[in-house]
């Protein structure tokens, strides 16, 4: 009986890890061997997470990536344990507080002046679900942090990016921008304020962001992409509180659908190195395939008024 009920368990393990490996290899994997040797790439957020799973993946392929980091301590970190798993590349934190206009521009700044190029910029940085708080100016902080910090940032470094033409801008976004209801008049209002929906506007304001970038650097050589990397594994959702029971319960469950941050970067690589993207742009890709952008994000009046509004709130 006893043999019975181990062949039968080891039956049912083997099964479950067939169908997460192929869970896996459905998600996709960047197959690029491109090198990114003398190719200089910032990763905001890349102290923990996609990010750092992103500039660890990079720093392999050799680039110089920056890790543009709110957390020094926390940045230098990741750097010291990027470095212990990577034999190539050169890595350098940033500091980068992407709630501060004034900590962009900073980083901006030192950045012109400490290097010659900028072939890579990923827009990784992000918050889900917060409690309703406020940038350092004012503004809601997944809208202020997801999307309108990282506008600023590109904005800054847009001469730098064109000098180095070939260049990208990935930014990443997530499938849920498919849900959102982005309204421009109320998505500062904290009377309005839902924390999920919140989220859901900062990741349509990206993909929005993404296109209409894209065709205002239509002949300059800098492409821009739009990114879902899936449901992750990270530290994002430090503000989400679960039960322990609840955990116990769902983690065999989310063992099927959440990515590790290896697997959840690789559309994020995909879109950085790899040469069947290069030339495209305004586009949006998932499991390291482009995919059809839902007609919420194809709004061209809605994506012009977003990148007026956030010219306004930015001061640009």
């Amino acid at each position: 009986m006893i043999i019975k009920i181990l062949g039968t368990s080891v039956v049912v393990a083997l099964g479950m890890v067939l169908v997460r490996k192929y869970r896996a290899y459905k998600w996709g994997r960047c197959k690029s061997s491109r090198s990114m040797k003398n190719k200089t790439v910032i990763v905001t957020g890349a102290n923990s997470g996609l990010g750092k799973a992103t500039a660890l993946e990079l720093a392999n392929k050799g680039a110089r990536v920056i890790l543009a980091c709110r957390d020094r301590e926390k940045a230098q970190k990741a750097l010291i344990e990027i470095r212990s798993q990577s034999r190539s590349g050169v890595l350098k934190v940033l500091e980068l507080d992407l709630a501060s206009f004034e900590s962009i521009q900073k980083f901006a700044d030192e950045f012109y002046r400490s290097e010659d190029r900028l072939d890579v910029l990923i827009n990784n940085a992000g918050l889900f679900k917060c409690p309703y708080m406020t940038t350092k100016e004012g503004y809601e902080m997944q809208f202020g942090v997801n999307h309108l910090g990282h506008f600023l940032l590109t904005k800054l470094l847009l001469s730098k990016l064109k000098e180095s033409a070939p260049s990208r801008i990935v930014i990443v976004s997530s499938a849920l921008y498919k849900r959102a209801k982005l309204d421009i008049e109320t998505i500062n209002s904290e009377s309005h304020y839902d924390k999920g929906m919140a989220y859901k506007n900062s990741k349509l304001a990206n993909v929005l962001f993404a296109r209409e970038l894209a065709k205002r650097l239509k002949g300059t050589g800098v492409s821009v992409y739009s990114v879902s990397p899936g449901m992750v594994w990270t530290n994002l959702g430090r503000y989400m509180s679960i039960s322990w029971w609840k955990m116990a319960l769902l983690a065999p469950i989310a063992w099927f659908f959440i990515r590790t941050p290896y697997e959840g970067c690789q559309t994020i690589l995909h879109c950085a190195v790899s040469e069947e993207v290069e030339g495209e742009s305004g586009l949006y890709y998932r499991n390291c395939e482009k995919e059809a952008i839902a007609p919420v994000a194809m709004d061209d009046v809605l994506s012009k008024n977003l990148w007026d509004f956030s010219e306004k709130l930015c001061k640009q």
